[in-house]
Parts: structure tokens; sequence; C-alpha cells
């Protein structure tokens, strides 16, 4: 399994989150707490001056990327994304590491689309021409993404999650596919982040958030201030702390803008 972060709220350099907790998320690349596929590749997505979000992505493990350690320690940013990758049958590359971009977008998911590599050309039909000349990867994720723009992600994040996730399963049904369909995925237009947990057997991986007015590191442990100016959204929590860690119950969408977080059921 992947694990990845997303963070919103007042200024923070990256490396508060992705080195200094006990579980961060470079540890978790060395060996996750509740995964069983090695990870090979890391990435980072960040939102700065301008409205297209920069992207950092390699195929080194994040625990032995003297990049990414270095970029995190002098970057800051008010929402980025962190992502370690765990293949699920694409091949090991750049463009198949998370988060992906498109324009104001960043988008990252932890799970997979239940036989894929049957169904894929049948998926990638969906996006619309304009949208998959975008596509320089090989992954479900990628192609999942892809066909949420075409699906009115812009304009509506929730209905284009919903409108495509229905596509998939239908497509998956169509082709008698018997593998699950797991999600836990993250995307952001540089102002709100939206997190879905769903599956379509009630097993998806998991997902945890914490508010907060400001999120800090002590120790190698997370403090989260009283206050809701900040959101971190994870497939895990980083460190053994019982409380302040929220579970994001199965078919259920996180939004989270402005300082106000909503839990919503997701039905597609």
């Amino acid at each position: 399994m992947c694990r990845w972060l997303a963070y919103g709220g007042p200024l923070l350099p990256l490396q508060e989150l992705l080195f200094k907790p006990k579980n961060s998320l470079i540890r978790q690349s060395l060996s996750a707490t509740r995964g069983v596929v090695p990870t090979n590749g890391d990435g980072v997505g960040w939102y700065g001056e301008h409205a297209s979000p920069g992207i950092f992505r390699d195929t080194l493990p994040a625990w032995n990327d003297a990049n990414l350690r270095s970029l995190a320690e002098q970057i800051s940013a008010r929402l980025f994304f962190a992502h370690v990758r765990a293949s699920t049958g694409s091949s090991t590359s750049r463009e198949n590491c998370h988060p992906f971009r498109r324009g104001k977008f960043l988008f990252m998911h932890n799970g997979a689309i239940g036989g894929f590599a049957r169904i894929r050309r049948a998926i990638e039909r969906l996006i619309p021409d304009e949208i998959y000349r975008d596509r320089i990867g090989t992954t479900d994720s990628e192609a999942f993404f892809l066909l949420a723009c075409g699906n009115g992600l812009e304009d509506d994040v929730p209905g284009a999650f919903q409108r495509t996730v229905r596509q998939v399963l239908s497509v998956m049904d169509e082709a008698g596919v018997t593998e699950p369909f797991h999600m836990a995925s993250a995307v952001s237009d540089g102002s709100s982040i939206y997190a879905l947990r769903y599956s379509n057997d009630a097993r998806s991986p998991s997902l945890y958030y914490a508010t907060g007015s400001k999120i800090e590191t002590r120790d190698a442990a997370v403090y989260f201030a009283p206050g809701d100016d900040a959101v971190l959204v994870l497939s895990e929590p980083l460190d053994e702390a019982k409380e302040g860690w929220i579970e994001i119950p199965e078919a259920h969408m996180l939004q989270a803008a402005g300082g106000a977080t909503r839990i919503l059921a997701f039905e597609p």
C-alpha cells in the first residue's frame, strides 16, 4: 500500500511533517506499519506563489532521497501533499510517482482499480481527448484523476468523484472484474483539500485526520494547538498518541477549506 499526507494551514516547513515525527512519512517509506508492499518512489507537491503547484517526484525511496530532505528543509507552504508509492502493477518510473498535477490541481491515491490491466483501455476511452493528452504515465491513479477532470473536477469536486467512481465501477462490472476497487485519495485546487475513503467491499485503505490552530513536532510527537486553522489528512498517524487522530469512516469524504472541516457520506 502507498502512504500519503495532505496539509493545509499556516505556513509550515515540509520537514516538520515529513521527517520529524516518530512515524513520519519517511519512516513509513522504510517500513509502513500497516502495509505489506515495499515502497519504490516518492513525491511532494506544494502551492507557493503561483496558481499551479510545484512538484518533485523520484523513483528513489523517500528514506534514501537526499534531494527530498534538502527540499523539505528549504520549502515552507500553506498547502502541500506528500506521497510514498508502492506499485500495484505499473512500472517504476518518475511519471508514475504521485502526486499528479494538472493545471491548479494536485491528486494522489492509495489503493487500486480492480482488474485495471483488463479494463485499462475501456477506462481511458472515457477520458476526453483534450485531457487524455496530459496522460504521461501508466497508472490507474493517473487515469482516475484525468477521468475526474473530465467529469467536472474544477467546478464540483464531490460530484466529479461520484461520477468517476460510478463510471469505473460500471466498467469493472461489465468486464466481470472480481478484484475490489479500493481508494483513499486526496485532491486540492490550492485552497481546499478533499479526501475520499471508499471501496466496493468495505475494506478501504486507512485514512485519518486532525485539526488545530497550528501543528508542530516536538520530541518526535505531533502537537495540535486548539483551533481549526490547520488540517492534516494522512494514511496513518504520525505518532502513537491515541487522542487527536480521527479516523475517516468508510464511504466518506473530508472537505477542508477556510478553517472548516466537514465529513460527508459518499455514495456514487
